[in-house]
């Protein structure tokens, strides 16, 4: 290429070139300008980097958003006005969680909050769906998030249904935290308040047979002694 060319543009003849290439061939390179003309970015293609087909968009998929979600997935927009969190730090391609507080049905413990998904790609943070030149963060309405289509209906329902974070994470952390969630109850006073456990009756035992006191020791009474004079 003879530019950078970041996701989500389209490829014109003035941004590629054909050029000398030492060693093996490079597995999936294109060999021709026009192979790659007219064609959509789907990852970033460096200046003088050969140009490889897992980095542009299928021929008539066009440029934009729409050309770099990957096979299976789906962009979801979260507005920022609904959420709160990471509106300040929104970059593509950032990771982040998605918390969800609420009053579950049938809770009798005020209100409750969970992670509800994990490990979730930024796909673009307004218009955006590159970093700026120096890489910082952009304050934007609209956050679009890569989901699956069941996170997709997962999260359609949360922000609909109960109030959104998002809390970012390192991008090279991929462990999911199994977490319990809290609630308004545990915050204030430790644990849930549950029933006290009534114990178990005790078994009724029989009256105790009373016992005839021991005997009285009376002591003999001393010898009589009589003294005989002759």
């Amino acid at each position: 290429s003879t530019r950078t060319l970041e996701a989500g543009e389209l490829i014109t003849a003035a941004d590629v070139k054909m050029g000398d290439w030492a060693g093996p061939p490079l597995a999936g390179a294109l060999g021709k300008p026009e192979d790659a003309v007219d064609r959509g970015v789907v990852e970033r293609v460096y200046e003088g980097e050969p140009v490889v087909e897992g980095r542009l968009a299928p021929r008539g998929a066009g440029a934009g958003l729409a050309s770099i979600i990957p096979q299976g997935m789906r962009a979801v927009a979260v507005r920022m006005n609904d959420v709160s969190g990471v509106s300040g730090f929104a970059t593509p391609g950032q990771h982040v969680d998605v918390l969800i507080a609420g009053n579950p049905p049938g809770n009798t413990s005020g209100t409750v909050s969970k992670t509800l998904l994990q490990n979730i790609e930024i796909l673009s943070a307004g218009q955006s769906i590159q970093k700026d030149a120096q890489g910082k963060p952009i304050s934007v309405p609209v956050i679009n998030l890569l989901l699956t289509p069941d996170q997709a209906e997962i999260m359609s329902l949360a922000s609909n249904e109960a109030r959104i974070q998002l809390v970012l994470r390192n991008p090279t952390d991929k462990v999911e935290t199994k977490t319990s969630g809290t609630s308004l109850t545990y915050l204030f006073g430790g644990a849930p308040v549950k029933e006290p456990v009534k114990p178990a009756a005790a078994p009724r035992q029989a009256a105790p047979v009373a016992k005839a006191p021991p005997p009285v020791v009376v002591p003999a009474p001393p010898p009589i002694t009589v003294e005989v004079f002759n």
